[in-house]
């Protein structure tokens, strides 16, 4: 694809608060930052006004083969993640190499008009005829002009449990998926869990590939197989090619426990995903009153120096009935589901669906740096918490340097006697100027 001819961003306000920024992209690129920036005549403009302009969205966890297929063959009664499992067994046999381009096509359509431009997909590969996985390769090359889709595979009936697990799982890193992927809480007994943690880093390492494996995805504080990734993790030097996707066992651990665990994780160099709309809404299940909440502990492994990312997981599909590939809204639901509400939690939050899981993909070129590719979207919100809590309209999504999506401004017409006639949901006022009073 040929660059678009150069353009410069008027006046965007950025993530770390700078505002009246202009950024000049040149070939495909962010060439120039700074206030009124100088350029050559007949440069394109494009007017920021003062909104906020962010790198893009990134999902480090999605199951783009099951996307959208729900209600295929049944809807999940129980809302479990072990019928889920079941329901997808059911489901792999009707499924079409067709079918599933079609539906993964449709969700990028989606991702891309929400400035979402990187996924990391999990494709089960526990089919012997990895019908998912030549799917998926066929929409990683189709997509890959205006999104980065990095696909990991995934033995989602269990590398040992499922006869035959192994050998399809290299056969789709033979085709070209580029992550490995486990979920060693699936085997059949603790010890078989923790030796195919053992076999799938010892093949990442062996090929020099990433591993992504879910992970401890559990209630039962005794799920401890994120200790055994770390530790294969460090003695097989892959420090920062490791992530563990769930631990939300860690939820239920004795804090003992935890505070161990922590600084293992940590030293590792190991990245963690946790995926809050589907965290919330699956585990806790066989509790009663109290219920727990499930997520990872997200705070502690922020402050353990863990880099952690958020991930989607599930949109319409045998897990989720919901989702419509808004990375804002798995921040909103991160935020409240780790009471991260302070100005600091919620901008780890936005942090948490771009730069941390633009870390875990290895996402090269990635930033509004000069230097970076010019990949962007311009969100209508003055700050990344006001993005949040609005769900902020994304008015121009960029793909090097090229508009690829744009949405209409939200605006909403008052018919109040005595009240302007047009509401303005961002905040124009700060708290010292508006004062203690209501």
């Amino acid at each position: 694809m040929e660059h678009p001819p150069p353009l410069v961003i008027r006046t965007a306000t950025l993530p770390d608060g700078r505002s009246g920024i202009d950024l000049l992209v040149e070939a495909g690129r962010f060439t120039a930052l700074g206030p009124a920036l100088r350029v050559a005549a007949g440069t394109e403009v494009l007017e920021a006004d003062g909104w906020l302009l962010s790198p893009p969205f990134v999902d480090a966890h999605f199951h783009l083969d099951s996307a959208l297929s729900h209600g295929l063959p049944r809807v999940n009664v129980s809302g479990t993640l072990l019928e889920g499992i079941g329901l997808w067994g059911e489901l792999k046999p009707l499924l079409t190499e067709e079918a599933i381009v079609e539906r993964a096509l449709q969700y990028c359509d989606w991702a891309v008009a929400r400035g979402l431009l990187a996924i990391r997909s999990h494709v089960d590969v526990c089919d012997d005829r990895l019908l998912a996985v030549r799917a998926l390769l066929d929409v990683k090359r189709r997509v890959a002009p205006w999104l980065d889709l990095q696909l990991v595979a995934f033995p989602q009936d269990g590398l040992l449990r499922a006869p035959g697990a192994m050998a399809n799982l290299k056969r789709a890193l033979d085709l070209g998926v580029e992550v490995v992927g486990g979920i060693p809480h699936f085997e059949r007994t603790a010890e078989q869990g923790a030796d195919s943690v053992r076999l799938l880093c010892e093949l990442a390492a062996e090929r020099g590939l990433r591993v992504d494996m879910h992970c401890d995805e559990s209630d039962d504080p005794q799920s401890r197989h994120i200790e055994t990734l770390a530790f294969h993790t460090q003695r097989l030097g892959l420090q920062g090619r490791v992530t563990g996707s769930h631990l939300t066992s860690m939820h239920s651990m004795d804090n003992y426990h935890a505070s161990k665990l922590l600084p293992l994780i940590a030293e590792a160099g190991v990245h963690v995903v946790a995926n809050p709309l589907i965290n919330i809404t699956l585990q806790g299940r066989h509790d009663s009153y109290p219920k727990r909440r499930g997520m990872t502990r997200v705070p502690e492994l922020l402050a353990a120096g863990v880099n952690v990312g958020f991930g989607h997981d599930c949109v319409l599909d045998p897990w989720y009935a919901l989702g419509s590939a808004d990375m804002l809204e798995v921040a909103a639901m991160g935020l409240h589901v780790a009471q991260m509400t302070s100005l600091q939690g919620q901008r780890q939050c936005f942090d948490a669906v771009t730069v941390n899981n633009a870390r875990i993909l290895g996402l090269e070129g990635y930033g509004l740096d000069v230097g970076c590719r010019a990949d962007a979207v311009l969100l209508q919100a003055r700050s990344p918490e006001e993005a949040i809590r609005l769900r902020a309209q994304r008015l121009c999504v960029l793909r090097g340097g090229r508009v690829v999506a744009r949405m209409a401004p939200a605006t909403a017409e008052l018919h109040l006697p005595g009240r302007p006639a047009h509401v303005d949901f961002t905040r124009q006022t700060t708290p010292a100027l508006a004062g203690a009073g209501r």
